[in-house]
């Protein structure tokens, strides 16, 4: 009695097992506020989902200046104090380094297109009371395994995905990071 009980559960379970809704990734990336000294409070998460149309970004940020802040993937995956790259001069969260650009387009660029950076991101929008919990999508970038390693960047004022008048969507400085988990 007990085999057949067990032939009759192994099916059932084998449908069970392959008929589940396959889980995406998800992976929540601590923000803090970024300084000369390291020492930046935490001003929320942003959850990084899988979905199939590229990496939804899900801000829970609070403490920002109300507004358009330009939003990127950086290079490295440190939030520290680092050197600008075109001055030489120690800036907050410098050890991010660039934007993240695996296909060297060697240029800033829309987030739908593929003629620039791949971590330039959507905009992020910040309410007047200083949160931001409107969702981003990033259509070309379709993992997180892609970026996992990597920094999240918000920085001052908006974002032209262009280098003209200015380089980098002519936002201002790095005004908070976060660490993208593997």
């Amino acid at each position: 009695m007990r085999h057949g009980s067990l032939r009759l559960a192994a099916p059932l379970f084998l449908v069970l097992f392959l008929t589940a809704p396959v889980m995406a990734a998800t992976v929540t990336v601590e923000i803090r506020r970024a300084t000369l000294d390291n020492t930046g409070d935490v001003i929320g998460t942003v959850t990084i989902n899988e979905t199939e149309y590229g990496l939804l970004f899900v801000p829970n940020l609070r403490g920002l200046e109300a507004g358009v802040h330009g939003f990127h993937v950086h290079e490295n995956g440190q939030c520290g104090p680092g050197p600008d790259a075109s001055t030489g001069e120690m800036i907050p969260a410098g050890a991010a380094g660039s934007h993240w650009d695996p296909t060297k387009a060697g240029r800033h660029g829309s987030p739908w297109t593929n003629d620039g950076h791949k971590g330039d991101l959507p905009p992020l929008y910040v309410a007047q009371d200083g949160s931001s919990t409107t969702p981003v999508l990033a259509p070309r970038i379709k993992s997180i395994s892609e970026i996992a390693g990597k920094s999240l960047m918000i920085h001052e004022g908006g974002d032209n995905f262009s280098d003209s008048p200015k380089p980098n969507g002519g936002g201002g400085g790095r005004i908070a990071c976060g660490t993208i988990g593997r």
